[in-house]
């Protein structure tokens, strides 16, 4: 174990620039990551422990499944969910035949006979479901992973719009204050374990990556239309097997030290930056055979962090003030010690921390590479780590919340317990923490009484 003395200052402002008007910082949520997409939340007084009854403001009950983090703005809460037909076990095997898989992918697969995609609205004070609204009807869909679902994206807020994303199930725009279909298009590509990237709005344009077996591509469409404004097809990629040419990543702006606006798309084997009002190509890097990349990228001072996902997972830090091939020229670092394939990063002063899929904590100097500590904290982790008020939050599959000081040494602050399985990533709004399980949606506040001393959760149904 390696550690060195550690200290974080207040965080310095990353070149990170999002392509979209915000109305209130910190009160808002309006993409997967939270508004900035990096897991950094300036709020304070967020609670550190709480559990079914602590600190509880309301928990919900949510009909279907959807992997996708909730986004907030106003005073609504959106999330998307996959309400399924499930199959008993003799059609199961007969879909998953005809879904193109072999028995021997049979234990890893899960397939639905039909889907109906939607939209919820709640209200975030009462915790009061306000509106469901189907949004695509799916008949005989693709076999997904059994850890996936149906419903793993997470929406987009832009101004008056809403932006949900199912990948070749469907994308729409939404008018959010009545939910309103302003247009939608249906973009083919086979996922082979389901989709997961989620959309991006960047200036006029929404940008969805759609690296999928068959063909791997970024495509961007007119916010306002639906229209296809470009589309890129990734550099070419030496595996053979289309399963090594899939992944599931977000893509991330950033501004240069240059001045130069990047639309920076992770895909298996390259990191590609783009023009974002073109797609032309700006610079790529080579990250060797990794795919199934899920973790989003950050970046702080001319540098973006990335993981290589799956294969042999690492850790690479990347100069992005390059042009052309840059891979043999631009790579700062690289550590291959417990780095996540499903979490993301979150990139503080000189540290970052990453938590790995089976619950190993680290904490990197984010200029060398150079490991601070690195301790295990148990369970299995899908779920990205937010930072709120110098503090990370964990949340684990099994439904523990671990709290770690990120200011000094490891330290645990606590480890908070809910009843579900936690795979989306939790959000923070107005000094309050939402955390979606595979059942239900939770918000809790430090001063909220818990419904033993006189505060009723609600339990609503759609």
């Amino acid at each position: 174990m390696q550690r060195k003395s550690m200290s974080c200052s207040p965080m310095i402002l990353s070149l990170s620039l999002t392509c979209f008007s915000i109305t209130a910082w910190g009160a808002d949520v309006t993409q997967f990551r939270g508004s900035n997409g990096d897991g950094i939340v300036h709020e304070e007084n967020v609670p550190s422990t709480f559990s079914e009854t602590e600190k509880l403001m309301w928990k919900i009950d949510l009909p279907g499944k959807g992997w996708s983090s909730p986004v907030v703005a106003d005073g609504k809460i959106w999330l998307t969910t996959a309400v399924e037909v499930v199959p008993d076990e003799d059609e199961r095997e007969k879909l998953l035949l005809a879904s193109g898989d072999q028995p021997k992918q049979f234990s890893q697969k899960q397939i639905a006979k039909n889907l109906e995609l939607k939209v919820i609205q709640i209200d975030s004070e009462s915790g009061q479901v306000e509106k469901v609204k189907d949004l695509f009807t799916i008949d005989r869909p693709d076999s997904i992973h059994k850890t996936n679902s149906y419903a793993s994206p997470t929406p987009f807020i832009d101004g008056d719009f809403l932006y949900c994303h199912f990948g070749t199930y469907g994308t729409v725009c939404l008018n959010r204050h009545d939910l309103s279909t302003v247009w939608q298009r249906t973009i083919p590509v086979v996922h082979s374990v389901g989709p997961g990237s989620s959309p991006f709005i960047c200036k006029d344009l929404i940008v969805l990556i759609c690296d999928g077996i068959n063909r791997q591509f970024v495509i961007a469409l007119d916010k306002k239309s639906g229209e296809t404004a470009w589309e890129v097809d990734r550099p070419k990629m030496d595996a053979s097997d289309g399963e090594q040419k899939k992944s599931y990543n977000t893509p991330v702006f950033v501004t240069d030290s240059q001045g130069r606006e990047q639309l920076i798309c992770m895909s298996s084997q390259w990191i590609v930056s783009y023009v974002p009002e073109t797609g032309e190509e700006i610079w790529r890097v080579r990250h060797g055979k990794g795919f199934s990349v899920v973790p989003r990228p950050v970046v702080q001072n001319d540098i973006i962090f990335i993981s290589t996902g799956f294969m042999k997972a690492e850790l690479w830090a990347i100069k992005i003030d390059g042009s052309g091939d840059v891979t043999d020229s631009h790579v700062v670092w690289k550590e291959s010690r417990n780095i996540p394939t499903k979490p993301s990063p979150i990139v503080v002063n000189e540290n970052i921390f990453v938590v790995n899929d089976t619950g190993i904590a680290t904490c990197f100097d984010s200029e060398t590479g150079e490991t601070i500590w690195r301790e295990r904290i148990g369970g299995n982790f899908s779920a990205s780590p937010v930072l709120v008020d110098q503090k990370l939050f964990l949340a684990s599959q099994e439904g523990v919340v671990t709290i770690l000081d990120s200011k000094n040494d490891f330290n645990v602050i606590a480890e908070n317990q809910l009843s579900g399985q936690i795979m989306a990533s939790p959000i923070v709004f107005e000094d309050s923490l939402v955390i979606r399980t595979d059942s239900s949606l939770y918000r809790f506040r430090e001063n909220e009484k818990s419904p033993a001393s006189g505060r009723v959760s609600r339990v609503d149904r759609p």
